[in-house]
Formats: C-alpha cells, structure tokens, sequence
C-alpha cells in the first residue's frame, strides 16, 4: 500500500512478471469500479515492490495507488502531507482493496461432477418447460459449466466469460450445493 489517499487518479503497479495471482485479482475488481488505473511498466517501479519483487525473494506482490509515487507535484516535498488524503480517495481504495481480497478470497478451480452437460432441470436450475426465452437467466451458468473442468481458476473464466469473479462464484457455490460442481480453492 503506498499513495492511497487522493483523489487524483488512479496507478497500477504490477508485478516483476505481472501475472501473479494478485496482479489477476487487482484488475477486475478495478473494472466492478469502473476504474481504469494507468498501467505502468515494472521498469517504472520505486517503492517497495523493488524489494518484494527481486529475484530471490520475488513476492506475488503489485500495487494498486492513487497518484503513483513520484507524478504527483508534491511528491516528497514539505507539501506531502495529511492535507493531500481525503475521506473519499481513502474510501474509494479501502472499496478497491475490499474487491480484491474478495476476489481473491472467492478464487478456486471449479469443476463439473458429471459426464456431459448436467441436467439442470431435475435440480430445479433450468425450466422444465420450453418457451423463447427461458434459458436467457442460465446462460453465464451454462457457460460456466461448459468450461470448468478444473484447469482455470474462476478469476481466469470470469475474463474469458466477461463476467464479474462475484457472479461466478456465486453461480459455482450454486451448482457446488446441487452436486454439480466441486471447488478446489486456491492457495496463495
């Protein structure tokens, strides 16, 4: 955590290699905000991930700012004080980090139990009656069903499904509860 209290924008600093977990965990809880941070390169980095990150100790740590360190005029000067935080840029992060350990609490390998599709109907999941229209609502479960078979974690389907991760576990906790599905957490 470093620069989280302004209310200027947004920075996101990943990773050395930047696919860590928390590097995948970070973005889409930026994008359930309808933040777009800047992007920087690790080449840019100057705080601690210099340290967390180098070879040898290379912690899955990235970090997700208001005004990056060293863009903002009054970036170690007299002038970086308490008066640059305020109660709404300090609140907007908190949300954001919120998001994240959410996404990341909520992250595992889902699943499918059966061979083939799973009948839904029988488990009260999908109409039992054909009319247009009906499978409209099951649409992103079905999705999910067709691609858990427990090689990407929900984080990775949620972007290939253009879902939000919270959605997708709520659908796998779901079918997990109707036997449907299994869920192998992810370490971290």
């Amino acid at each position: 955590m470093s620069c989280v209290g302004d209310e200027r924008t947004w920075s996101y600093m990943p990773s050395r290699r930047g696919e860590t977990l928390a590097d995948r965990a970070v973005l889409p809880a930026c994008a359930e905000m309808d933040i777009a941070p800047t992007h920087y390169s690790f080449l840019q980095r100057g705080s601690d991930e210099r340290q967390y990150c180098a070879p040898g100790i290379d912690m899955p740590v990235c970090s997700l700012m208001r005004s990056k360190y060293a863009t903002y005029p009054e970036y170690h000067t007299s002038l970086d004080d308490l008066s640059l935080v305020t109660p709404t840029g300090l609140g907007q992060t908190i949300e954001a980090y919120t998001r994240t350990i959410s996404i990341l609490e909520a992250n595992h390998f889902p699943k499918t139990l059966t061979l083939g599709e799973p009948q839904l109907g029988k488990r009260g999941l999908y109409s039992n009656l054909s009319k247009v229209g009906s499978a409209a609502g099951t649409v992103t479960m079905r999705n999910l069903i067709a691609y858990a078979d427990g090689t990407q974690d929900l984080i990775a389907l949620a972007d290939f499904l253009e879902c939000d991760v919270a959605e997708l576990a709520a659908l796998s906790e779901l079918l997990s509860s109707h036997n449907v599905m299994s869920a192998a957490r992810v370490p971290f």
